[in-house]
């Protein structure tokens, strides 16, 4: 009984190395370039799982991929409140005359 090896995803491939590249040298274009192509890597595994493999691999990057994605937006939204609330203060502070 010889059972056929499974090949490896290119896609879960490259959904791991961009999720690793969103995390150092790309931030935004390798998040999302991990996102789409694990999406699309987990489809390919699912709909072939006698031959495909690399589900781990997919998940990984699609985890990186909306972490930094996550992170990014909270980033955002903290510094905007900051500067904002600082803006508030300066102009409390100026319209009292102080």
């Amino acid at each position: 009984m010889n059972t056929p090896a499974k090949e490896t995803s290119t896609l879960a491939i490259t959904s791991l190395i961009s999720g690793i590249l969103g995390w150092t040298l790309l931030p935004w274009l390798g998040s999302i370039v991990a996102i789409i192509t694990g999406h699309m890597a987990r489809k390919e595994i699912r709909n072939n799982p006698a031959t495909k493999e690399g589900d781990g691999m997919a998940l990984a990057g699609l985890i990186m991929g909306w972490a930094m994605v996550a992170l990014s937006i909270l980033s955002l939204i903290v510094i905007v409140l900051f500067f904002g609330g600082l803006l508030a203060v300066l102009g409390v502070t100026a319209a009292n005359g102080g």
